[in-house]
């Protein structure tokens, strides 16, 4: 076997996401709250970016903005008829690394105070003197709540109960989950349970102390329904609380007779079958039914509850009566404008300062500089984007999700002379606020279907179809997944039965048998 070396030109080309590059397409994707986040971070740890107040009237300064947004709109037809324009327009995308990837270059923007980022609408959020508003938000915001383990601590601690169970008692409330259930066995918790737990006499608790104190945790302990160990205890607890709250009141007696009795009858809504083996007559068993609706089957969430998510609209469109057009607007107006600060940009070509300091002076200004810039092109991105999306659902905001139309992101790139991955950033995580309520973005975008007259129909206006359908359905005779086929056929829309049942099960809308009233 023979080794050797050799030397060998080879031409080619490849392509390379640059760093800068990366972290515009971050930007991009970045939703209004975490882009706000991200501004906010830059501002406190570079010392070459700032924010400034517009000089002159506030209102003038608005009227300006408004203005220029208006021309941006009056621009859309001509930039989405020329792509020539459109690919120009986003070839700043493209060059971030060779403007600002080296950050020690010293050759930095002259203008750097002029060019600038201006949002929809000036809302100032520094001024000196001025409270920081997140601190106020901050210092008022509630605590954290206690847990659910905890409250029920607390109330154990003032239960009357024997005393030998106090400490079992403990641990089996250290073991109930978020939703108020106990899904450990019991005797899992006695094997895990620590010396002295049982009493004084140094004993760890046994599985008989476990199951004593879990019954006066069940009887004791608020909400009903706590500590148990699945869902039939959970409701049937439940039904015992109504019962012992209600003592005349038959309806709670017949809904703990059918959870006790008849629970799996239930389930599969064979309401005839436990109207023959009870004796009770329909009418008692629905309203029995209708009661058991108001049980809970997480009691736990009733004392803890998660902190509902706030959606930021990423943009607003509204009706213009006078142009019977629909005009989308973006919603940064509370970002601060951005700038190079003078003073900074000027120590940065000072012989009189030390190199080192005016290479960390550089590097901080093009790392403001790109910033301003990402933020810029993420706006004309988004803004160019929902233009398009408002453009072609015209008929949504008009009538409403039935006429929801497809549009695959492909279209929208080629129209706008982009690739398709930058569409997906700009309506990744973005929400947009309609007169027919708040959307995620991306529901604009779907595949869909021919009707039989022709006409293009989304996805998402079948599903609503098919929703209005099963809502307007006898519920003494629930259609079937193939009779909602046809239903759908008759409307124009053929689609197959297990299309039909998957569309059903997406909406959390359950089969036909399930759905019969009686």
């Amino acid at each position: 076997m023979r080794l050797d070396t050799s030397q060998q030109m080879k031409l080619g080309q490849h392509m390379k996401l640059a760093p800068r590059m990366i972290q515009s397409m971050e930007i991009l994707q970045l939703a209004l709250p975490a882009l706000e986040e991200r501004i906010e971070q830059e501002l406190e740890s570079n010392v070459a970016l700032e924010t400034f107040e517009p000089e002159g009237d506030e209102v003038n300064v608005r009227e300006q903005i408004e203005e220029t947004e208006r021309d941006a709109r009056e621009n859309e037809r001509e930039l989405l008829v020329d792509e020539n324009g459109s690919a120009e327009d986003f070839e700043r995308l493209a060059s971030f690394e060779n403007s600002y990837g080296d950050a020690l270059d010293d050759s930095i923007h002259p203008n750097a105070r002029e060019r600038e980022y201006e949002p929809g609408s000036y809302s100032p959020s520094r001024m000196e003197g001025e409270r920081d508003s997140k601190m106020d938000a901050m210092a008022n915001a509630p605590a954290r709540g206690a847990s659910l383990v905890d409250q029920l601590l607390e109330q154990w601690m003032f239960a009357e109960i024997d005393e030998t169970l106090r400490e079992p008692g403990k641990l089996v409330i250290e073991n109930i989950d978020d939703d108020g259930y106990i899904r450990a066995e019991l005797e899992r918790v006695a094997q895990a349970a620590p010396p002295g737990s049982g009493g004084d006499n140094g004993q760890r608790a046994s599985v008989e102390q476990l199951e004593r104190a879990l019954q006066a945790i069940q009887l004791f302990l608020e909400p009903p329904g706590i500590g148990a160990r699945d869902v039939r205890e959970c409701l049937l607890l439940q039904a015992d609380a109504a019962c012992d709250e209600f003592p005349g009141d038959d309806g709670w007696r017949h809904a703990r007779l059918l959870i006790d009795e008849h629970f799996d009858d239930l389930l599969h809504n064979r309401l005839p079958r436990i109207a023959e083996r009870s004796g009770l007559p329909m009418e008692s068993i629905n309203d029995a039914v209708e009661r058991m609706r108001r049980l809970d089957l997480h009691p736990g969430r009733q004392v803890v509850s998660e902190a509902p998510s706030v959606i930021v609209p990423d943009a607003i469109v509204e009706y213009d009566e006078d142009a019977d057009t629909y005009v989308a607007s973006l919603t940064d107006g509370r970002f601060p404008r951005l700038r190079v600060n003078d003073e900074i940009a000027a120590l940065s070509k000072d012989r009189s300062v030390e190199r080192k300091d005016r290479a960390f002076i550089r590097t901080n200004i093009a790392n403001a500089q790109w910033l301003i810039d990402a933020v810029g092109q993420r706006r004309q991105t988004m803004l160019r984007v929902i233009n398009v999306v408002v453009g072609a659902q015209r008929d949504f905001f008009d009538l409403g999700p039935q006429a929801l139309k497809p549009l695959p992101m492909t279209q929208v790139a080629e129209q706008l002379g982009v690739h398709v991955a930058t569409v997906s950033r700009a309506v990744s995580g973005k929400f947009l606020q309609t007169p027919r309520g708040v959307f995620p973005l991306r529901q604009f975008f779907s595949g869909g279907t021919q009707t039989e007259s022709g006409e293009e129909m989304s996805w998402e206006a079948v599903r609503a179809a098919l929703h209005d359908i099963i809502d307007a359905e006898d519920k003494a005779k629930p259609l079937s997944d193939e009779a909602l086929a046809k239903a759908l056929k008759e409307r124009g829309i053929d689609i197959a039965r297990r299309t039909v049942a998957k569309y059903r099960a997406q909406m959390d809308i359950p089969p036909a048998r399930m759905r019969k009233k009686f």
